[in-house]
C-alpha cells in the first residue's frame, strides 16, 4: 500500500493542562460576602419548653417476641444463658440437632427484647449476662449434664449462667449441679438413710426380750432333761 512520505511520531510525556491554581483574592472575598447565613430564632431553643411527644404504640411483633420469652422462662425448668459467637449455619444445625436429642431447644434472642422482660420478673439478677449476642438453651427438664457434654465440643458457644428450678447458678454452679446424682437415686439414698435408724432402734429394743426368751427356753429344756428335785411325780392313769 501507499505510505506517506512524512510521518510524525510523538514521543515523551503528554502535556498536562490541569494544574492547581489558587483562587483569586477578589473571588474569595466575593464568596465570603455572599455566603448564606440562616436567621437566628427569636427565642433561643434552650428557652423553649421541652417537646412532649405522645405515647408511641409498641410494635406488635415486639410484644409477640416478649411474650415468647416470658413463656420460655415460665414453662422451662432449665434456662441457660450462653454467649454466641459467629459460626457456620451447618454447625448451628448440628448443635440444634444434638441438643434436641436431649429435649433442649435453642432460642436466639435480642437484648432489647429480653432485658425489659427480666427487669420486671424474678429473674432480674440475670440482666448482667445480657451484654452481647446471647442465646438461650431451654428445657422442661434439668438436663445440665447433657447440655455441658454437647457444649464441650462447641467452642463458639460459652455458658455464662443458668436458672435451674428457679435457682440462679453461675457456670461453676451448673457444673457442680451436673455432678449430682439423679433425683431417683437421691430419693432412694434418703429413704435408705431414714429407714436405717428406725430399723436399728427396733433391733435394739427387741434384743433384750428375745435374749430373755432364749434363756428361759434353755432353762426349761434343761429342767426337763435332768428332772429337777422336788418335782411332783406324774400321776399314773387307771386302766
Amino acid at each position: 500500500g501507499w505510505l506517506p512520505a512524512l510521518r510524525l511520531v510523538r514521543r515523551g510525556s503528554k502535556a498536562v493542562t490541569r494544574h492547581w491554581k489558587a483562587m483569586h483574592f477578589q473571588r474569595q472575598k466575593l464568596l465570603a460576602v455572599t455566603e448564606y447565613l440562616p436567621p437566628r430564632p427569636a427565642v433561643p431553643p434552650r428557652c423553649l419548653p421541652a417537646r412532649r411527644d405522645g405515647p408511641q404504640e409498641e410494635d406488635g411483633y415486639v410484644r409477640l417476641l416478649r411474650r415468647q420469652v416470658e413463656q420460655a422462662f415460665r414453662s422451662s425448668r432449665m434456662v441457660a444463658v450462653c454467649q454466641y459467637n459467629s459460626m457456620p449455619d451447618e454447625d448451628v444445625a448440628t448443635m440444634r440437632h444434638y441438643l434436641r436429642k436431649h429435649n433442649i431447644e435453642v432460642k436466639f434472642v435480642f437484648n432489647e427484647i429480653v432485658r425489659p422482660v427480666l427487669a420486671q420478673s424474678k429473674y432480674r439478677n440475670l440482666l448482667p449476662l445480657f451484654v452481647c449476642r446471647n442465646i438461650l438453651l431451654v428445657s422442661p427438664e434439668t438436663r445440665a449434664r447433657e447440655m455441658l457434654r454437647v457444649l464441650k465440643g462447641i467452642p463458639q458457644v460459652n455458658l455464662l449462667g443458668a436458672c435451674i428450678d428457679d435457682t440462679i447458678l453461675s457456670r461453676q454452679g451448673v457444673e457442680n449441679f451436673a455432678r449430682l446424682p439423679s433425683l431417683e437415686t437421691s430419693q432412694g439414698q434418703t429413704v435408705g438413710a431414714l429407714a436405717l435408724l428406725p430399723s436399728q432402734t427396733s433391733s435394739l429394743l427387741q434384743r433384750g426380750p428375745s435374749l430373755l426368751t432364749a434363756l428361759l427356753d434353755e432353762h426349761i429344756r434343761r429342767l426337763r432333761d435332768t428332772g429337777a428335785p422336788g418335782q411332783p411325780p406324774q400321776e399314773q392313769g387307771t386302766g
